[in-house]
């Protein structure tokens, strides 16, 4: 049996029904995701083919029918876990958003909803999102599309959500990450050494690198560049053209920019726009 191979093809879109929250239409075989992470939840529903991703230390495979919830700010990697790739659709949806959402189900304020790191297979609840992101997407009914919205996320919340886990008391490491991540976004244009780095908490250049690494995921110089695309992202939808956001944001210039929103975020950054 022949298997159509998928393009690499995107699109982001948004929607009044849904405030704040991008939504992403996607198939891909060739692309990957390098490690990056997302301010808002990620709700994918994979319709075909499969993929793969690291998260939380392991690896997964979501296959057609999953939904592979990632957590806001949390590392993952994205790539194609069977030859002909994986199509899917996923919500972006801000956490105060998915908040709201949870305190209504509820009926009293809630604290911050988490997933599991495990896939989700519940194919009752893929048929749902699925159903609310074409709504949304076809722009019709507005009526109906909120209401498959509201029911697709308060399905989610009601079956798979737990409280977010309580934060570990900061030791000493956390303390240099924290105080290591501060010197990195205080001027995102600024150059910084990595013996500039080291020397503001303290270690040398290779316990400082690899005390980050282990507390972020990322070394150094990636995670700054994960956090000049995150901020990129309002001056982006705001309208400001591609070239000053490159420079505003810290990059060399425009195709160093687009080459790494490319890789996070599958799509160019004017198309993203």
């Amino acid at each position: 049996m022949t298997v159509n191979r998928f393009s690499d093809s995107a699109r982001y879109w948004r929607s009044p029904l849904a405030p704040g929250a991008d939504m992403l239409t996607a198939e891909y075989h060739d692309h990957s995701f390098t490690p990056h992470w997302h301010d808002a939840y990620t709700v994918p529903v994979i319709e075909a083919g499969a993929e793969c991703y690291d998260y939380r230390g392991s690896h997964y495979v979501a296959e057609a029918g999953s939904v592979p919830v990632i957590n806001p700010g949390e590392l993952h990697t994205g790539a194609r876990a069977v030859d002909a790739g994986w199509r899917y659709r996923v919500f972006y949806l801000p956490v105060e958003f998915v908040q709201s959402i949870a305190s209504e189900v509820s009926g009293r304020a809630e604290p911050l909803p988490w997933f599991p790191a495990e896939i989700i297979r519940d194919g009752d609840l893929a048929r749902r999102l699925a159903l609310a992101h074409r709504a949304l997407e076809a722009g019709g009914d507005p009526l109906a599309a909120e209401t498959a919205l509201l029911d697709a996320l308060s399905t989610l919340l009601a079956r798979h959500a737990s409280e977010r886990p309580s934060v570990r008391q900061i030791g000493s490491d956390a303390v240099r990450a924290e105080a290591m991540k501060a010197r990195l976004t205080d001027d995102l244009t600024a150059p910084v050494t990595l013996a500039e780095l080291a020397a503001s908490v303290g270690l040398s250049t290779f316990h400082a690198a690899r005390l980050f690494t282990r507390e972020t995921g990322l070394a150094p110089h990636a995670w700054r560049n994960q956090m000049r695309l995150t901020r990129s992202l309002g001056a982006l939808r705001a309208g400001v053209s591609v070239t000053e956001v490159a420079a505003a944001s810290g990059f060399t210039d425009q195709s160093h920019f687009t080459r790494h929103f490319k890789r996070a975020f599958g799509v160019p950054p004017g198309r993203w726009r």
